[in-house]
Protein backbone atom coordinates (compact mmCIF):
# COMPACT_ATOMS: atom_id res chain seq x y z
CA UNK A 1 0.00 0.00 0.00
CA UNK A 2 1.17 3.65 -1.18
CA UNK A 3 2.19 5.46 1.88
CA UNK A 4 -0.03 8.00 3.11
CA UNK A 5 1.04 11.71 3.60
CA UNK A 6 0.17 15.09 4.95
CA UNK A 7 0.15 17.68 2.41
CA UNK A 8 -1.30 20.93 1.26
CA UNK A 9 -2.97 20.71 -2.24
CA UNK A 10 -4.14 23.88 -4.32
CA UNK A 11 -5.26 23.58 -8.13
CA UNK A 12 -4.68 24.88 -11.25
CA UNK A 13 -5.45 28.03 -10.66
CA UNK A 14 -4.32 28.87 -7.23
CA UNK A 15 -7.72 29.91 -6.13
CA UNK A 16 -8.79 26.79 -4.09
CA UNK A 17 -6.35 24.88 -1.36
CA UNK A 18 -6.95 22.63 1.23
CA UNK A 19 -4.58 20.60 4.10
CA UNK A 20 -6.39 17.48 3.87
CA UNK A 21 -4.96 15.11 7.26
CA UNK A 22 -3.26 12.69 4.23
CA UNK A 23 -3.34 12.09 0.60
CA UNK A 24 -3.34 8.70 -0.47
CA UNK A 25 -2.82 7.23 -4.27
CA UNK A 26 -4.40 3.69 -4.03
CA UNK A 27 -2.88 1.28 -6.91
CA UNK A 28 -6.07 -0.50 -7.38
CA UNK A 29 -9.42 -0.56 -6.79
CA UNK A 30 -9.25 -2.98 -3.80
CA UNK A 31 -6.91 -0.49 -2.19
CA UNK A 32 -9.04 2.34 -3.12
CA UNK A 33 -11.83 0.26 -1.59
CA UNK A 34 -9.75 -0.19 1.59
CA UNK A 35 -8.75 3.26 2.08
CA UNK A 36 -12.32 4.20 1.82
CA UNK A 37 -13.29 1.89 4.46
CA UNK A 38 -10.11 3.51 6.56
CA UNK A 39 -11.60 7.03 6.53
CA UNK A 40 -14.94 6.01 7.52
CA UNK A 41 -14.12 3.93 10.86
CA UNK A 42 -11.93 7.44 11.69
CA UNK A 43 -14.98 9.30 11.00
CA UNK A 44 -13.05 11.44 7.94
CA UNK A 45 -14.54 12.23 4.45
CA UNK A 46 -13.10 10.98 1.14
CA UNK A 47 -12.55 13.01 -1.63
CA UNK A 48 -11.06 12.25 -4.69
CA UNK A 49 -8.84 14.97 -6.76
CA UNK A 50 -7.74 15.09 -10.52
CA UNK A 51 -4.93 17.32 -12.12
CA UNK A 52 -6.67 20.24 -10.26
CA UNK A 53 -8.28 21.76 -13.08
CA UNK A 54 -11.71 22.78 -11.65
CA UNK A 55 -12.61 26.47 -10.34
CA UNK A 56 -14.43 25.63 -7.67
CA UNK A 57 -13.73 23.73 -4.42
CA UNK A 58 -15.34 20.60 -5.78
CA UNK A 59 -12.19 18.73 -4.91
CA UNK A 60 -11.38 20.19 -1.36
CA UNK A 61 -10.96 17.57 0.83
CA UNK A 62 -10.54 19.92 4.24
CA UNK A 63 -9.31 17.86 6.98
CA UNK A 64 -10.77 14.75 5.48
CA UNK A 65 -8.52 11.82 3.43
CA UNK A 66 -7.34 13.08 -0.26
CA UNK A 67 -7.57 10.32 -2.82
CA UNK A 68 -4.74 10.98 -5.73
CA UNK A 69 -5.53 8.66 -8.67
CA UNK A 70 -1.78 9.23 -10.10
CA UNK A 71 -1.55 5.52 -9.86
CA UNK A 72 -5.10 3.82 -11.17
CA UNK A 73 -3.86 4.99 -14.99
CA UNK A 74 -4.12 1.42 -16.76
CA UNK A 75 -5.83 0.71 -19.76
CA UNK A 76 -7.86 -2.33 -18.89
CA UNK A 77 -9.72 -3.46 -22.01
CA UNK A 78 -9.88 -2.14 -25.75
CA UNK A 79 -12.57 -3.58 -27.53
CA UNK A 80 -12.56 -2.88 -31.05
CA UNK A 81 -15.86 -4.88 -31.83
CA UNK A 82 -18.10 -3.81 -29.11
CA UNK A 83 -15.99 0.15 -30.07
CA UNK A 84 -14.99 0.72 -26.42
CA UNK A 85 -12.04 1.62 -24.65
CA UNK A 86 -12.11 0.96 -20.34
CA UNK A 87 -9.16 3.53 -18.64
CA UNK A 88 -8.73 3.47 -14.70
CA UNK A 89 -9.89 6.63 -13.51
CA UNK A 90 -6.32 8.59 -13.26
CA UNK A 91 -5.55 8.38 -17.11
CA UNK A 92 -4.97 11.93 -18.32
CA UNK A 93 -6.99 12.31 -21.48
CA UNK A 94 -3.81 13.75 -23.37
CA UNK A 95 -2.61 9.99 -22.67
CA UNK A 96 -5.77 8.19 -24.00
CA UNK A 97 -5.98 10.51 -26.75
CA UNK A 98 -2.65 9.25 -27.76
CA UNK A 99 -3.76 5.59 -26.99
CA UNK A 100 -6.27 5.46 -29.30
CA UNK A 101 -4.83 7.62 -31.70
CA UNK A 102 -2.11 4.67 -32.00
CA UNK A 103 -4.90 2.13 -32.07
CA UNK A 104 -6.87 4.28 -35.22
CA UNK A 105 -9.42 5.28 -32.87
CA UNK A 106 -10.33 8.05 -30.95
CA UNK A 107 -13.37 9.76 -28.42
CA UNK A 108 -16.03 11.31 -31.24
CA UNK A 109 -15.73 15.32 -29.27
CA UNK A 110 -13.23 16.75 -26.45
CA UNK A 111 -13.13 20.22 -24.78
CA UNK A 112 -10.15 22.76 -25.44
CA UNK A 113 -7.84 21.18 -23.39
CA UNK A 114 -6.81 17.46 -22.53
CA UNK A 115 -4.46 17.55 -19.18
CA UNK A 116 -7.46 16.52 -17.11
CA UNK A 117 -7.93 12.86 -15.93
CA UNK A 118 -10.73 11.32 -17.42
CA UNK A 119 -12.58 11.04 -13.88
CA UNK A 120 -12.11 14.45 -13.15
CA UNK A 121 -13.53 15.74 -16.35
CA UNK A 122 -16.22 13.59 -16.76
CA UNK A 123 -17.20 13.99 -13.09
CA UNK A 124 -17.35 18.03 -13.28
CA UNK A 125 -19.25 18.28 -16.85
CA UNK A 126 -16.13 18.98 -19.10
CA UNK A 127 -17.30 19.52 -22.74
CA UNK A 128 -16.20 20.76 -25.93
CA UNK A 129 -18.56 21.83 -28.93
CA UNK A 130 -20.85 20.22 -31.46
CA UNK A 131 -24.18 20.24 -32.94
CA UNK A 132 -24.62 16.69 -32.63
CA UNK A 133 -21.78 15.33 -30.27
CA UNK A 134 -22.26 16.42 -26.24
CA UNK A 135 -19.77 16.12 -23.40
CA UNK A 136 -17.24 13.61 -22.10
CA UNK A 137 -20.00 12.03 -19.67
CA UNK A 138 -22.26 11.75 -22.53
CA UNK A 139 -19.80 9.08 -24.21
CA UNK A 140 -19.27 6.42 -21.49
CA UNK A 141 -20.60 3.22 -22.20
CA UNK A 142 -20.04 2.05 -18.22
CA UNK A 143 -18.62 3.31 -15.04
CA UNK A 144 -16.65 1.09 -11.84
CA UNK A 145 -17.48 3.51 -8.45
CA UNK A 146 -16.13 2.48 -5.08
CA UNK A 147 -19.01 3.60 -2.80
CA UNK A 148 -19.40 4.63 1.21
CA UNK A 149 -19.58 0.89 2.44
CA UNK A 150 -16.56 -0.39 0.25
CA UNK A 151 -18.57 -2.43 -2.11
CA UNK A 152 -17.15 -2.33 -5.98
CA UNK A 153 -19.91 -1.50 -8.58
CA UNK A 154 -20.35 -1.60 -12.07
CA UNK A 155 -23.27 0.19 -13.89
CA UNK A 156 -24.42 0.53 -17.28
CA UNK A 157 -27.46 1.26 -19.17
CA UNK A 158 -28.17 -2.56 -18.71
CA UNK A 159 -26.66 -2.78 -15.49
CA UNK A 160 -27.95 -0.85 -12.75
CA UNK A 161 -29.13 2.03 -14.98
CA UNK A 162 -30.02 4.33 -11.84
CA UNK A 163 -26.71 4.45 -10.50
CA UNK A 164 -25.32 4.75 -14.28
CA UNK A 165 -27.44 7.65 -14.72
CA UNK A 166 -26.03 9.47 -11.09
CA UNK A 167 -22.75 7.97 -11.67
CA UNK A 168 -21.31 9.14 -15.09
CA UNK A 169 -21.49 12.98 -13.41
CA UNK A 170 -21.80 12.73 -10.25
CA UNK A 171 -19.68 15.19 -8.69
CA UNK A 172 -17.75 12.93 -6.68
CA UNK A 173 -20.57 12.91 -4.34
CA UNK A 174 -21.88 9.16 -4.58
CA UNK A 175 -18.25 7.38 -4.67
CA UNK A 176 -15.21 7.65 -6.14
CA UNK A 177 -14.91 6.68 -9.48
CA UNK A 178 -11.82 3.87 -10.00
CA UNK A 179 -12.38 3.04 -14.15
CA UNK A 180 -14.72 4.58 -16.89
CA UNK A 181 -15.62 2.68 -20.50
CA UNK A 182 -16.22 5.31 -23.29
CA UNK A 183 -17.52 4.81 -26.47
CA UNK A 184 -15.15 5.17 -29.26
CA UNK A 185 -14.95 5.28 -33.00
CA UNK A 186 -12.69 5.10 -35.88
CA UNK A 187 -9.99 7.89 -35.68
CA UNK A 188 -11.05 11.23 -38.17
CA UNK A 189 -9.94 13.54 -39.72
CA UNK A 190 -11.35 17.25 -38.68
CA UNK A 191 -10.73 20.34 -40.77
CA UNK A 192 -10.61 23.42 -38.81
CA UNK A 193 -11.57 27.05 -40.37
CA UNK A 194 -10.99 30.01 -38.03
CA UNK A 195 -12.16 33.26 -39.25
CA UNK A 196 -12.17 36.63 -37.99
CA UNK A 197 -16.09 38.17 -38.10
CA UNK A 198 -17.65 40.99 -36.54
CA UNK A 199 -20.06 40.67 -33.39
CA UNK A 200 -23.13 41.58 -34.85
CA UNK A 201 -22.46 39.21 -38.33
CA UNK A 202 -21.42 36.44 -36.00
CA UNK A 203 -24.97 36.84 -33.47
CA UNK A 204 -26.83 37.35 -36.57
CA UNK A 205 -25.78 34.13 -38.52
CA UNK A 206 -25.49 32.12 -34.43
CA UNK A 207 -28.13 29.43 -35.93
CA UNK A 208 -26.47 28.85 -39.29
CA UNK A 209 -23.42 28.42 -38.45
CA UNK A 210 -23.88 26.31 -35.36
CA UNK A 211 -26.17 24.41 -37.70
CA UNK A 212 -24.15 23.87 -40.72
CA UNK A 213 -20.78 22.92 -38.63
CA UNK A 214 -20.11 19.94 -36.62
CA UNK A 215 -18.59 21.65 -34.09
CA UNK A 216 -18.79 25.81 -34.28
CA UNK A 217 -17.67 28.25 -31.29
CA UNK A 218 -16.70 31.64 -31.50
CA UNK A 219 -14.79 34.18 -28.89
CA UNK A 220 -15.51 37.38 -28.44
CA UNK A 221 -13.24 40.58 -27.31
CA UNK A 222 -14.48 42.51 -25.31
CA UNK A 223 -14.03 46.42 -25.62
CA UNK A 224 -15.00 45.59 -29.50
CA UNK A 225 -16.38 44.12 -32.30
CA UNK A 226 -13.99 41.78 -32.72
CA UNK A 227 -14.65 38.15 -32.65
CA UNK A 228 -12.83 34.73 -33.65
CA UNK A 229 -14.75 31.71 -34.78
CA UNK A 230 -13.54 28.25 -35.30
CA UNK A 231 -15.75 25.78 -37.51
CA UNK A 232 -14.31 21.99 -37.06
CA UNK A 233 -15.64 19.61 -39.80
CA UNK A 234 -14.89 16.03 -40.71
CA UNK A 235 -12.87 15.55 -43.53
CA UNK A 236 -11.79 12.93 -45.98
CA UNK A 237 -8.06 14.55 -45.88
CA UNK A 238 -5.54 14.40 -46.79
CA UNK A 239 -4.24 15.86 -43.34
CA UNK A 240 -2.69 19.02 -43.59
CA UNK A 241 -1.50 19.99 -40.01
CA UNK A 242 -0.04 23.13 -39.26
CA UNK A 243 4.01 22.99 -39.33
CA UNK A 244 5.31 22.74 -36.59
CA UNK A 245 6.91 26.48 -36.08
CA UNK A 246 3.53 28.20 -37.18
CA UNK A 247 1.85 25.69 -34.66
CA UNK A 248 3.91 26.91 -31.79
CA UNK A 249 4.96 30.34 -33.09
CA UNK A 250 0.49 30.85 -33.41
CA UNK A 251 -0.79 28.62 -30.24
CA UNK A 252 1.82 28.19 -28.13
CA UNK A 253 4.33 31.23 -28.06
CA UNK A 254 1.71 33.93 -29.22
CA UNK A 255 -1.28 32.69 -27.37
CA UNK A 256 0.63 31.68 -24.22
CA UNK A 257 3.86 32.62 -23.82
CA UNK A 258 2.96 36.60 -25.23
CA UNK A 259 -0.73 36.81 -24.06
CA UNK A 260 0.49 35.99 -20.44
CA UNK A 261 2.61 39.47 -20.46
CA UNK A 262 -0.18 41.28 -22.29
CA UNK A 263 -2.50 40.22 -19.49
CA UNK A 264 -0.08 41.33 -17.06
CA UNK A 265 -0.10 44.84 -18.24
CA UNK A 266 -3.90 44.91 -18.48
CA UNK A 267 -3.73 43.79 -14.83
CA UNK A 268 -0.82 46.25 -13.92
CA UNK A 269 -2.73 48.92 -16.55
CA UNK A 270 -6.11 48.73 -16.82
CA UNK A 271 -6.25 52.20 -18.73
CA UNK A 272 -4.56 49.79 -21.50
CA UNK A 273 -6.96 46.99 -21.78
CA UNK A 274 -9.17 48.54 -24.61
CA UNK A 275 -6.41 49.07 -26.66
CA UNK A 276 -4.99 45.92 -26.03
CA UNK A 277 -8.30 44.11 -26.90
CA UNK A 278 -8.36 45.74 -30.12
CA UNK A 279 -4.72 44.57 -30.84
CA UNK A 280 -5.49 41.08 -29.80
CA UNK A 281 -8.94 40.75 -32.08
CA UNK A 282 -6.85 42.06 -35.13
CA UNK A 283 -4.01 39.36 -34.09
CA UNK A 284 -6.04 36.60 -35.02
CA UNK A 285 -5.98 35.64 -38.62
CA UNK A 286 -7.57 33.34 -41.23
CA UNK A 287 -6.29 29.74 -41.15
CA UNK A 288 -7.29 26.37 -42.10
CA UNK A 289 -5.94 23.35 -41.59
CA UNK A 290 -6.91 19.37 -41.25
CA UNK A 291 -5.10 17.20 -38.48
CA UNK A 292 -6.46 13.97 -36.24
CA UNK A 293 -9.28 15.39 -34.15
CA UNK A 294 -7.81 15.78 -31.00
CA UNK A 295 -5.38 17.86 -32.45
CA UNK A 296 -7.90 19.75 -33.58
CA UNK A 297 -10.08 20.01 -30.36
CA UNK A 298 -7.67 20.64 -28.11
CA UNK A 299 -4.76 23.42 -27.65
CA UNK A 300 -2.01 24.70 -24.17
CA UNK A 301 -3.55 26.28 -21.92
CA UNK A 302 -0.52 27.94 -19.94
CA UNK A 303 -2.02 30.93 -19.16
CA UNK A 304 -4.05 30.79 -15.90
CA UNK A 305 -6.76 32.75 -15.18
CA UNK A 306 -10.02 31.89 -12.97
CA UNK A 307 -13.52 31.67 -15.00
CA UNK A 308 -17.09 31.48 -14.76
CA UNK A 309 -19.43 29.55 -17.33
CA UNK A 310 -23.09 29.07 -17.54
CA UNK A 311 -24.90 27.31 -20.07
CA UNK A 312 -27.96 28.85 -21.05
CA UNK A 313 -30.80 27.42 -23.35
CA UNK A 314 -30.05 27.95 -27.04
CA UNK A 315 -32.99 29.84 -27.89
CA UNK A 316 -31.89 32.49 -25.31
CA UNK A 317 -28.06 32.49 -26.64
CA UNK A 318 -28.37 35.89 -28.70
CA UNK A 319 -30.02 37.89 -26.01
CA UNK A 320 -27.76 36.85 -23.35
CA UNK A 321 -24.63 37.92 -25.38
CA UNK A 322 -26.21 40.99 -26.67
CA UNK A 323 -27.38 41.70 -22.89
CA UNK A 324 -23.47 40.91 -21.90
CA UNK A 325 -21.95 43.17 -24.10
CA UNK A 326 -24.05 45.87 -23.25
CA UNK A 327 -23.40 44.94 -19.46
CA UNK A 328 -20.21 45.31 -20.03
CA UNK A 329 -19.73 48.38 -22.18
CA UNK A 330 -22.24 50.34 -19.84
CA UNK A 331 -19.46 49.24 -16.68
CA UNK A 332 -16.11 50.55 -15.74
CA UNK A 333 -14.91 47.07 -16.14
CA UNK A 334 -11.50 46.20 -18.32
CA UNK A 335 -11.68 42.74 -19.34
CA UNK A 336 -8.76 41.24 -21.08
CA UNK A 337 -9.73 37.79 -21.67
CA UNK A 338 -11.97 36.99 -24.55
CA UNK A 339 -16.12 35.90 -23.49
CA UNK A 340 -15.95 32.05 -24.89
CA UNK A 341 -19.19 30.58 -26.91
CA UNK A 342 -19.60 26.86 -27.66
CA UNK A 343 -22.84 24.61 -27.97
CA UNK A 344 -24.42 20.98 -27.17
CA UNK A 345 -27.07 18.86 -28.13
CA UNK A 346 -29.38 17.87 -25.32
CA UNK A 347 -28.24 15.07 -23.38
CA UNK A 348 -29.96 12.75 -20.38
CA UNK A 349 -27.74 13.37 -18.13
CA UNK A 350 -29.30 13.77 -14.83
CA UNK A 351 -26.53 16.45 -13.72
CA UNK A 352 -25.44 17.62 -17.53
CA UNK A 353 -25.76 21.00 -17.87
CA UNK A 354 -27.19 20.52 -21.36
CA UNK A 355 -30.04 18.36 -19.75
CA UNK A 356 -33.25 18.41 -21.64
CA UNK A 357 -32.41 20.89 -23.40
CA UNK A 358 -30.44 22.42 -26.52
CA UNK A 359 -27.57 24.69 -24.78
CA UNK A 360 -24.94 27.47 -25.75
CA UNK A 361 -21.99 27.72 -22.96
CA UNK A 362 -20.95 31.02 -22.21
CA UNK A 363 -17.53 31.47 -20.34
CA UNK A 364 -15.98 35.00 -18.89
CA UNK A 365 -12.46 34.55 -17.73
CA UNK A 366 -10.61 36.92 -15.24
CA UNK A 367 -6.57 36.60 -15.54
CA UNK A 368 -5.52 35.26 -12.39
CA UNK A 369 -4.83 38.22 -9.60
CA UNK A 370 -7.59 40.96 -11.19
CA UNK A 371 -9.76 42.08 -9.08
CA UNK A 372 -13.42 40.48 -10.10
CA UNK A 373 -15.10 44.22 -9.41
CA UNK A 374 -18.36 43.01 -9.72
CA UNK A 375 -17.80 41.24 -13.19
CA UNK A 376 -18.54 37.58 -12.41
CA UNK A 377 -21.23 39.00 -10.16
CA UNK A 378 -23.40 40.40 -12.84
CA UNK A 379 -22.38 37.94 -15.29
CA UNK A 380 -23.62 35.39 -13.02
CA UNK A 381 -27.35 37.38 -12.71
CA UNK A 382 -27.40 37.70 -16.12
CA UNK A 383 -27.36 33.89 -17.06
CA UNK A 384 -29.49 33.26 -14.30
CA UNK A 385 -32.04 35.40 -15.19
CA UNK A 386 -32.78 32.87 -18.09
CA UNK A 387 -32.61 29.85 -15.98
CA UNK A 388 -28.71 29.48 -16.57
CA UNK A 389 -26.90 26.28 -15.39
CA UNK A 390 -23.18 27.08 -13.80
CA UNK A 391 -20.68 24.50 -14.94
CA UNK A 392 -19.99 22.37 -11.59
CA UNK A 393 -16.02 22.92 -12.25
CA UNK A 394 -16.28 26.95 -12.67
CA UNK A 395 -16.86 29.70 -10.05
CA UNK A 396 -20.95 30.47 -9.25
CA UNK A 397 -22.85 31.11 -6.18
CA UNK A 398 -25.53 28.90 -6.90
CA UNK A 399 -27.44 26.91 -4.27
CA UNK A 400 -29.25 23.70 -4.22
CA UNK A 401 -32.74 25.35 -3.92
CA UNK A 402 -31.60 27.24 -7.36
CA UNK A 403 -30.26 24.16 -8.90
CA UNK A 404 -33.19 21.62 -8.27
CA UNK A 405 -35.10 24.85 -10.04
CA UNK A 406 -32.80 24.35 -13.78
CA UNK A 407 -32.48 20.39 -13.41
CA UNK A 408 -35.34 18.26 -14.05
CA UNK A 409 -33.83 14.79 -12.53
CA UNK A 410 -31.96 17.23 -9.79
CA UNK A 411 -34.16 15.31 -6.88
CA UNK A 412 -33.33 11.57 -8.70
CA UNK A 413 -30.22 12.23 -7.83
CA UNK A 414 -29.94 13.56 -4.74
CA UNK A 415 -32.49 11.02 -3.62
CA UNK A 416 -29.45 8.59 -5.19
CA UNK A 417 -26.64 10.17 -3.04
CA UNK A 418 -29.19 9.72 0.01
CA UNK A 419 -29.42 6.05 -0.33
CA UNK A 420 -25.91 5.51 -1.34
CA UNK A 421 -24.00 7.96 0.97
CA UNK A 422 -26.42 8.84 3.80
CA UNK A 423 -23.78 9.40 5.92
CA UNK A 424 -22.18 12.13 3.28
CA UNK A 425 -18.75 10.54 3.73
CA UNK A 426 -17.88 12.07 0.01
CA UNK A 427 -19.04 15.23 1.36
CA UNK A 428 -17.64 18.67 1.23
CA UNK A 429 -18.61 22.45 1.56
CA UNK A 430 -18.87 22.73 -2.44
CA UNK A 431 -21.67 19.76 -2.07
CA UNK A 432 -23.27 20.54 0.95
CA UNK A 433 -24.19 24.22 -0.99
CA UNK A 434 -24.82 22.33 -4.02
CA UNK A 435 -26.93 20.00 -3.37
CA UNK A 436 -27.57 20.15 0.32
CA UNK A 437 -27.14 18.40 3.47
Amino acid sequence: MPQASTTRWSNWAGNQSARPTRVVAPASTAELAEEILRAAEEGRTVKAVGSGHSFTAIAAAGDGVLVAPTALTAVRELNRAAGTVTVESGLPLAALNRLLAAAGLSLTNMGDIEVQTVAGATSTGTHGTGRDSGSLAAQIRAVEIVLADGSVRTCSPAEDPELFQGARLGLGALGVVSALTFGVEPAFLLTAHEQPMRFDEVLDRFEELATVNEHFEFYWFPHTELCSTKRNNRSQGPARPLSPVKAWLEDDFLSNTVWEGVCRIGRSIPATVPAIAQLAGRAWSERTYTDLAYKVFTSPRKVRFVEMEYAVPREAATTVLRELKALIERSNWRISFPVEVRTAPADDLWLSTASGRDTVYIAVHLYRGTPEQGYFTEVERLMTAHRGRPHWGKLHTRDAEYLASVYPHFGDFTALRDRLDPGRLFANDYLRRVLGE
